[in-house]
């Protein structure tokens, strides 16, 4: 349970500070034609809030590393031969 709460303050903490640096860039942006906006920051939002989700894993219920788990697990199929 601690760790949930661990993590889930981390991303928060990930997220405000996140959200910062977005609004320091659009502001301090040195190109006038070409503005940043918010929208050019919607896959990285996309990949902190995929940060908060479980990891897609074919076996669940696989032990840890530090329990004699795998160290490394293939999240990308083998490409065609």
């Amino acid at each position: 349970m601690e760790h949930n709460q661990q993590r889930a303050a981390f991303l928060q903490e990930l997220w405000q500070r996140y959200e910062a640096l977005q609004l320091w860039a659009i502001e301090h942006w040195p190109d006038p034609a070409h503005p940043l906006s918010s929208a050019d920051f919607v896959a990285t939002r996309r990949e902190l809030l995929a940060l908060g989700e479980p990891r897609p894993s074919a076996r669940q219920d696989a032990a840890e590393p530090a329990a004699g788990g795998p160290q490394y697990e293939s999240l990308n199929p083998t490409p065609w031969p």
